[in-house]
């Protein structure tokens, strides 16, 4: 399976996005590590990932407290902020802004892009990590279209199950991250004006606890 296919399960909410955000949390009990990712595999991406250099900045709160603070500062465009709020730090980014997005898209998904072209696409990979090993990466995807009526019919079609998707940017290919691959267990969805934008996370290397990677999701739908 190539690197940033998603699995689709049902949406949680009524308004979708199209961001795929992978990101790992520090310590917990968890989801161990995914198979080939920590080895060697992706070592530029997670270098500086065991200096230890993390600092908390919110000491001794809650997962619900953390989660509540770092939307507040990705709301305001602060994203390294906002994933010091979960004790991370951005370890690599890519962003890229396109238009064509029947080339990143299959299935139903392509098919309605076919008839209501999109006005823009943008995708963004981020590697995370905790400073101690752990380390998650975070996809962002925003599909942008004529009008709000328009998003929303999109939406209706790309929440389906096995109605195709439009791809994220490719894990091995932007981060160097081998054997990570986005499952579809941990996303958020919403709707921004025009555009619809989806989050969801993953565990690259070590140990992330399900909560940590749903909130991470929750918040990375404010990164674009």
């Amino acid at each position: 399976m190539q690197d940033g296919t998603r699995v689709k399960l049902p949406r949680k909410g009524g308004t979708v996005a199209v961001v795929a955000a992978l990101a790992i949390a520090g310590g917990g009990a968890g989801i161990g590590t995914l198979g080939g990712a920590g080895a060697g595999a992706g070592a530029d991406a997670l270098a500086g990932n065991t200096a230890g250099d993390v600092v908390d900045s919110l000491p001794g709160r809650s997962l619900k407290t953390r989660k509540a603070e770092a939307r507040k500062s990705a709301k305001q465009g602060k994203t390294d902020e906002a994933l010091g709020r979960f004790k991370l730090k951005r370890l690599k980014k890519q962003a890229e802004h396109e238009f064509d997005c029947l080339a990143a898209s299959d299935g139903k998904v392509r098919e309605f892009l076919a008839r209501t072209p999109c006005t823009s696409l943008d995708r963004m990979l981020l590697a995370v990590g905790d400073g101690h090993g752990d380390a998650a990466v975070i996809s962002v995807v925003r599909v942008g279209f004529r009008s709000a009526k328009q998003a929303t019919a999109f939406e209706k079609v790309e929440r389906v199950q096995g109605s195709g998707d439009v791809r994220p940017l490719e894990i091995a290919a932007v981060l160097g991250l081998t054997g990570v691959r986005i499952s579809g267990h941990h996303y958020q969805s919403r709707q921004d004006k025009s555009g619809m934008i989806v989050a969801e996370t993953e565990a690259a290397t070590g140990h992330v606890d399900n909560a940590t990677l749903d909130a991470l999701a929750d918040v990375a739908v404010y990164f674009l």
